[in-house]
């Protein structure tokens, strides 16, 4: 007897219900205030190198708020998405990494899945981060650790890049080898990986070095005056500009008993794509390092669209394509000039084309591996309108860059201590004298020439006494130019409109 057609309709029916809940359509996740790779990946019961490879991001895997998350399918449905949920603890095998561009340098396989690295005499999070290639943001939400980040002689940790070992005493750790060569974040299709550091002693910190940025020069016995050593000129380049376009100022501060920091950005501002032609720059850093200046800093504010090309920005591009090679023509050139890793714009704003966020773009210089190419990480901080020990106050609010001591914490942190911070523009400026001042600098309006004079000294010794610093050149001495419209940079001077300096009594003239 023939069973009913609806029979077999409805068989083949329940068939079917009990075998798709085994294959899942993918899910998407929109990030969280708060979020980061691996707790999303927790979240779903994941590894965050398996939602990592589904979205094509590398390290340091930087998420933004609002961004839209691939939860790949036969995963997707292991957590709700309510962070309270306990991750799933079954074990799900990894996707392969998404296939190299054609232009991209392929990651070792290995670097994506973490091993295991017991805890030594003298390690920080920081620092471990550093030795395998990572990002310390990584290992501290790879580890579950909270601040302030202690850790324990004998602590496994999992850390991307280690190999697998066994947990063992304190003592038999030491015998497990450390990875000799620290991997370094993929570079974007355009950067090729940078080239090994060129093995040099380090140089010292030995004193302060404290300065001033000057437009004519003219003040020199005045900076003398009050302490500076060190004078900072601005050379703007072009390909095709000669090294010998430096070597006056260089013998001229020399002659005149100043060390000699050359700032050294592009000429052309909002570069279009492909802009920067780095091998020419380079060239030119290394014929600059070889007539004898005592400072070089590597370009300038790179994370903003004024200053490198828009939808370019990326620090593993910068430590890839010019730090590196930089400090290696540098060093080859001559061993005893300070390499500075440029300065970034102070800024909270981020969209990934025009800018990045300073704190953003430091983290990954960190992960880039630029601690290996700089003697020190150039800073600016020149929008002050409280004392230098305020974290609180400011007209513009709340964000660190706002404020002299969280900014310089946030600078020294990023490389976990490793690499101190030189600020090549600390400033205040004051409208007093001066025709008004730009509502872009309204936070300045009630600055005075007498806060500005206390707040630069104040600043600069607390740069001093940090231990985190080793060079502070004040912003400026005498530029003439004043636009109460737009640019103010008279107002930042030292040397004031009647030819005064408050500041120079702050700084204790002799």
């Amino acid at each position: 007897m023939k069973k009913p057609l609806w029979t077999t309709i409805l068989t083949l029916i329940v068939f079917l219900v009990i075998l798709v809940p085994s294959v899942s359509a993918d899910t998407d996740y929109t990030v969280q205030p708060g979020d980061s790779i691996a707790k999303i990946a927790r979240q779903f019961g994941i590894d965050y190198w398996t939602l990592a490879a589904a979205n094509g991001l590398e390290e340091p895997y930087i998420i933004q708020v609002g961004q839209v998350l691939i939860i790949p399918g036969e995963v997707a449905q292991a957590a709700p998405v309510s962070s309270a949920t306990e991750p799933a603890t079954t074990a799900v095998p990894a996707a392969p990494p998404p296939e190299p561009g054609a232009n991209s340098a392929p990651a070792p396989a290995a670097a994506a899945v973490p091993g295991t690295y017991m805890v030594q005499a003298g390690d920080s999070v920081f620092k471990i981060a550093k030795q395998f290639g990572t990002n310390h943001l990584v290992l501290i939400d790879l580890n579950d650790l909270e601040e302030p980040y202690v850790l324990s002689i004998g602590q496994v940790l999992k850390v991307p890049g280690a190999p697998a070992v066994s947990a063992q005493p304190p003592q038999a750790a030491a015998e497990v080898a450390a990875p000799a060569v620290q991997p370094a974040a993929a570079p974007p299709p355009a950067a090729a990986a940078p080239p090994p550091a060129v093995a040099v002693a380090p140089i010292r910190a030995g004193d302060f070095a404290f300065g001033g940025q000057t437009q004519s020069f003219a003040n020199r016995e005045l900076m003398k005056e009050i302490g500076m050593n060190w004078v900072k000129f601005q050379h703007k380049w072009s390909p095709g500009d000669s090294p010998d376009a430096v070597a006056g100022r260089i013998a001229d501060a020399h002659n005149s008993g100043f060390k000699v920091l050359l700032s050294i950005p592009g000429a052309t501002t909002y570069p279009g794509p492909g802009g920067i032609d780095y091998a020419s720059y380079v060239e030119f850093l290394r014929g600059v390092a070889a007539l004898g200046p005592d400072a070089i800093e590597v370009w300038n504010e790179m994370n903003i669209d004024f200053e490198w090309p828009a939808g370019e920005i990326d620090p593993t591009s910068y430590v890839s394509n010019m730090l590196a090679p930089a400090y290696n023509a540098i060093k080859a050139a001559n061993p005893n000039v300070l390499v500075v890793g440029g300065a970034l714009a102070p800024t909270g704003f981020d969209n990934s084309t025009n800018a990045w966020s300073d704190s953003r773009y430091l983290a990954g210089m960190a992960a880039a591996g630029a601690a290996r190419y700089m003697d020190c990480i150039g800073a600016h901080h020149n929008a002050g309108a409280t004392a230098p020990s305020a974290t609180s106050g400011h007209p513009g609010g709340a964000h660190y860059s706002w404020y002299f001591k969280p900014t310089l914490d946030l600078y020294y942190n990023s490389f976990g201590g490793a690499t101190k911070v030189c600020f090549t523009e600390l400033g205040y400026v004051s409208p007093d004298g001066f025709p008004g001042i730009s509502p872009q600098f309204g936070w300045a309006a009630e600055n005075s020439v007498a806060e500005h004079a206390q707040w630069l000294a104040e600043a600069v010794r607390l740069a001093q006494s940090s231990g985190k610093a080793r060079m502070a050149i004040v912003f400026n001495v005498d530029f003439t130019n004043y636009d109460p419209s737009g640019d103010p940079q008279a107002g930042y001077a030292i040397v004031r409109p009647d030819g005064g300096c408050p500041a120079c009594d702050a700084f204790g003239r002799q």
